[in-house]
């Protein structure tokens, strides 16, 4: 957690660098249960030290007497900033470590860049704690003051998408066998941005526990983060891993979960959606085609006139509303598709993410797209064959309900976090391709009476039922 005495720019300052400090309290509470029982085994380690609140208080347990002699061999710290190097000195003479000594195992240096082998030579083995930088790659892109940090991502780091992996791929090719890690959580979560780098870095570390906040813990980002627990293998190899997590909805509160994830879906958390999708996808299923861009309209261009709301143009907390003219193909194909995808939660219970109809949401008939599209912008879908409306409607609530189901079942894992808030859940992200991989599980082509039985377990919210159902149909 952060220091009270901050200057009024040093939310800037923490983004420019991907700094956000760990309190003291974070290590007593999540990470010294872990190791209080072999400390003398190992060289403790915080290549990110920042004010050295993942290492030092380990000298509290620590005899007066034997602390200077326990610093200078098992303790090490660095850190990239000369004024955190000059803090952490401070901290540990506050311990009673002497000055010389402190600076002596305290250092200046940018371990991103390369891993400082001194530690190699010494007497015992490495275990790394810390809560390295965290800033994303496309951020870092973007502006001008973090562009240095590109040159991390080059050559062998080619493919990574944020400094916290680069930091962990170092340990890894440097062979260090514990690790403690506070990251962000899309570690676990993300797709494109983690996808990469978890099957590069599971493959040789096994976790062994995991402790996740989905609740602000620093005061200058709303980034959701965990502490990992990383044990590397004896083998290297791709293979499933089962671990225990405790998530924690708010600082004193959490639920226990068991995590299986799986080298086939890249080690993401919540990978039973992807299953069920792979499993249940229709032998001829639905086409899905996404936005009403300015091109289609102007293409058709025509005499019918059709209300829109314009999704580049969002005012006064609504979309603007105007009438584009257009053929009388576009308009049949605008009236026949009236759902919409709304990707991202509101934080309202009734504002979650899925399908919806656009006139009964917006009072239009359909969502035009006058500049870039967005994907956390509201969607309209075109499905090919074109569905009754009475179909939309029971492809709407199968889709609602099965989105539904999962995000009871696997605390929305599958989704990606969109945000933090004060909302009564943590805002999340569905992907297009989730989208389309549901609705492709749809069984569109059914009976009137198989279609009643498919409602009726719908309205009954039978889930076993409605995957049994799907499973007969597609067989």
């Amino acid at each position: 957690m952060e220091k009270n005495s901050l200057i009024p720019n040093e939310k800037a300052k923490r983004r420019k660098f991907g700094l956000h400090f760990t309190s003291i309290d974070m290590f007593y509470r999540y990470i010294f249960p872990e190791i209080k029982d072999f400390l003398e085994n190992y060289l403790w380690v915080d290549l990110y030290a920042g004010e050295g609140n993942l290492i030092l208080p380990i000298l509290n347990e620590i005899p007066v007497d034997q602390r200077e002699s326990f610093f200078h061999n098992h303790i090490y710290l660095f850190d990239v900033q000369k004024d955190m190097v000059q803090e952490c000195i401070k901290n540990a003479r506050k311990y009673g470590i002497p000055k010389e000594t402190a600076e002596r195992n305290i250092k200046l240096r940018d371990n991103l860049e390369n891993f400082p082998q001194i530690l190699k030579h010494q007497k015992y083995p490495i275990f790394h704690i810390t809560n390295p930088p965290y800033l994303y790659l496309g951020y870092i892109r973007k502006h001008n003051e973090t562009q240095k940090y590109l040159s991390y991502f080059e050559s062998k780091n080619e493919g990574y998408q944020d400094l916290y992996q680069i930091a962990m791929i170092n340990d890894l090719r440097n062979d260090v066998e514990n690790l403690i890690y506070v990251i962000p959580t899309n570690f676990l979560y993300g797709a494109s941005v983690s996808n990469k780098f978890r099957l590069d870095f599971l493959k040789h570390y096994k976790i062994n526990k995991i402790t996740i906040f989905e609740t602000s813990m620093f005061k200058f980002t709303g980034t959701n983060i965990c502490i990992s627990f990383f044990k590397r293998k004896a083998i290297s190899k791709d293979e499933p891993q089962t671990f225990e997590g405790l998530k924690f909805k708010d600082k004193n509160k959490f639920v226990k979960r068991e995590y299986n994830l799986k080298p086939k879906y890249k080690y993401r958390a919540g990978s039973e959606f992807d299953e069920f999708i792979e499993e249940n996808s229709n032998r001829n299923p639905l086409k899905v085609k996404y936005y009403l861009q300015k091109e289609e309209v102007l293409n058709n261009f025509g005499s019918f006139e059709i209300k829109v709301i314009d999704a580049n143009k969002y005012e006064n907390n609504q979309y603007r509303i105007q009438i584009i003219r257009v053929s009388d193909a576009l308009k049949g194909k605008l009236m026949n598709n009236i759902l919409y995808a709304r990707t991202v939660d509101t934080g309202s219970i009734d504002g979650r993410a899925g399908l919806g109809f656009i006139k009964e949401h917006f009072g239009v008939d359909g969502i035009y797209v006058s500049g870039n599209t967005y994907r956390t912008h509201p969607i309209q879908i075109f499905l090919e064959p074109e569905l009754t409306y009475e179909d939309q409607l029971l492809l709407r609530n199968f889709f609602n309900t099965i989105l539904e189901y999962f995000r009871e079942k696997l605390d929305s894992e599958f989704l990606t976090t969109y945000k933090y808030s004060k909302a009564d859940y943590t805002r999340k992200y569905l992907g297009l391709t989730q989208v389309r991989g549901l609705i492709e599980t749809f069984p569109h082509e059914l009976k009137e009476e198989n279609k009643e039985k498919l409602k009726s377990f719908i309205k009954t919210n039978e889930i076993e039922k409605i995957f049994k159902f799907i499973q007969l149909f597609k067989s």
